[in-house]
């Protein structure tokens, strides 16, 4: 039975301002230079200016207009002509900051990894149909020069997307062609593969056929460093093993990054974001905007709504070509002020960070690192915890100590035995330093790298030391042993 009853519902919807500005607030610069020329394509009535006085860029006085549809006879042109009534900075943007000096990105040219293989298989002596299942091969390898996909499954794709019919047994015979490219181990389905095709090219020293019966019959003992059952099923001595590790070691694992011509994909160079620096003692910040051009809108525009104010009389295709300009005009005002806008949140934002983390941007020692996580830089710039996570999730900073993501300089806290709050930063700085200076022959367990940080005032759980040595890419003390 449907009945029918009045109810109030209290919800709230983000404006098409806010959703836009939020987008812009995630990209880095480089995306946000795309973006603006995307925008200035699509609409005609924004446009690049040239030199501009930058206004205030923490100025909010004024807010935009709302995108409500009016009749053209409501419109008041004079709101869009007069200078007085249109604030500067809604029409204008500069976001370029004195960082001159870096005119250009740096590109990587050349030769890619794919082409060079594609050209040593164009000098084997092949048939057309091996030549096509051969390119498809290449086109399998990914950047460390490995074909990771089962042949069944590249079998299944020809057929059903090349139309081509084969089998396992006739691509393993070209797979074999592609395997025999330079460089060495390329083509290679697993590590063990792709290391023993690179032992097999080596000429044969005193201790390669040691170092090709643990590759083929006791990878797996190798790869978890159980070498006294390597000596004992080989029934050699350590000093003999030693010998063949040694060649083993002296392989490439990833023969795709030996390529200097780089991999398949274009390497993009990083843009800093930002620019942090120490003058007179004093920690600075600047914001990268270079390439975002100054916006403004466009003047023809304007002239159209001039010559509609001058009719006496406007015909049906005025008033439409009116309401279009009063479009693009609203259009790109909202675009111009999210961009500012964009800007002003990461001036609070990289404000704050900065006079959070004063201490480290002075010394650049990880000790000096303050407890931070997003919601403390969110309280003190009252913003969003949401907004801060989109800036500080992609964006670069460079600082006198290297270039990192701003994501890196938040961390949790923990108390060490004084009663102080440190940073999991420092923490794992130490562990870091306790494994890199063990015995490598007898490396520290959890247990005696947990009790190693407890004297030096850290009382950790050995299962945090587990987690923090992971995210470190550290392994375990059994698969860091070497003989």
């Amino acid at each position: 039975m449907l009945k029918q009853k009045l109810s109030q519902k209290l919800s709230q919807k983000l404006s098409p301002q806010q959703i836009q500005l939020m987008k812009l607030i995630q990209l880095p610069t480089i995306a946000l230079e795309e973006r603006i020329q995307e925008e200035l394509e699509i609409n005609p009535a924004l446009e690049e200016a040239g030199e501009q006085e930058v206004e205030d860029p923490y100025d909010t006085s004024d807010e935009l207009n709302d995108n409500e549809e009016i009749p053209a006879e409501d419109i008041n042109v004079d709101e869009y002509l007069s200078d007085d009534d249109i604030p500067d900075y809604r029409l204008k943007a500069n976001n370029h900051s004195p960082d001159d000096e870096e005119k250009q990105i740096p590109l990587s040219g050349g030769e890619t990894f794919m082409d060079h293989l594609l050209g040593q298989l164009g000098m084997r002596r092949l048939t057309d149909r091996q030549r096509g299942l051969g390119e498809y091969l290449i086109g399998n390898i990914d950047d460390d020069g490995y074909i990771r996909r089962e042949l069944i499954h590249i079998v299944d794709d020809l057929a059903f997307n090349q139309n081509v019919m084969t089998s396992e047994e006739e691509l393993e015979e070209v797979l074999d062609v592609v395997q025999g490219l330079e460089p060495a181990g390329v083509g290679a389905r697993d590590l063990r593969e792709c290391l023993a095709l690179q032992l097999n090219r080596r000429s044969q020293q005193a201790f390669t056929s040691i170092a090709q019966a643990i590759l083929e019959d006791h990878f797996d003992a190798f790869t978890k460093k159980h070498y006294s059952k390597i000596m004992e099923k080989l029934e050699i001595e350590e000093e003999t093993l030693r010998s063949a590790l040694d060649e083993i070691i002296k392989l490439n694992p990833k023969p795709g990054s030996s390529f200097s011509g780089g991999s398949k994909a274009i390497t993009q160079a990083i843009t800093p974001d930002f620019y942090i620096q120490l003058k007179d003692g004093n920690v600075e910040y600047l914001l990268n905007a270079r390439n975002a051009p100054e916006l403004n809108i466009s003047r023809e525009y304007k002239n159209m709504l001039e010559h509609y104010k001058e009719q006496k009389t406007p015909s049906k295709s005025d008033k439409e070509a009116v309401l279009f300009v009063k479009q693009k005009i609203d259009s790109a005002k909202w675009f111009v002020e999210a961009v500012r806008q964009r800007q002003r949140t990461l001036l609070l934002v990289i404000d704050a960070l900065v006079e959070r983390q004063n201490a480290y941007f002075l010394t650049g020692d990880e000790s000096d690192l303050q407890p931070m996580i997003l919601k403390d830089i969110a309280e003190m710039t009252d913003l969003d915890i949401s907004t801060v996570s989109r800036v500080a999730s992609n964006k670069y900073a460079q600082t006198p100590y290297g270039t990192f993501l701003l994501k890196e300089l938040f961390s949790e806290s923990m108390t060490n035995d004084q009663g102080e709050e440190v940073s999991t930063r420092e923490i794992k700085k130490y562990l870091k330093e306790l494994i890199e200076g063990e015995s490598k022959s007898k490396p520290l367990t959890d247990e005696k790298l947990a009790a190693a940080l407890k004297e030096k005032g850290y009382p950790i759980a050995r299962r945090t030391i587990a987690k923090y040595r992971e995210q470190l890419g550290m392994p375990t003390a059994r698969l860091r042993k070497e003989l």
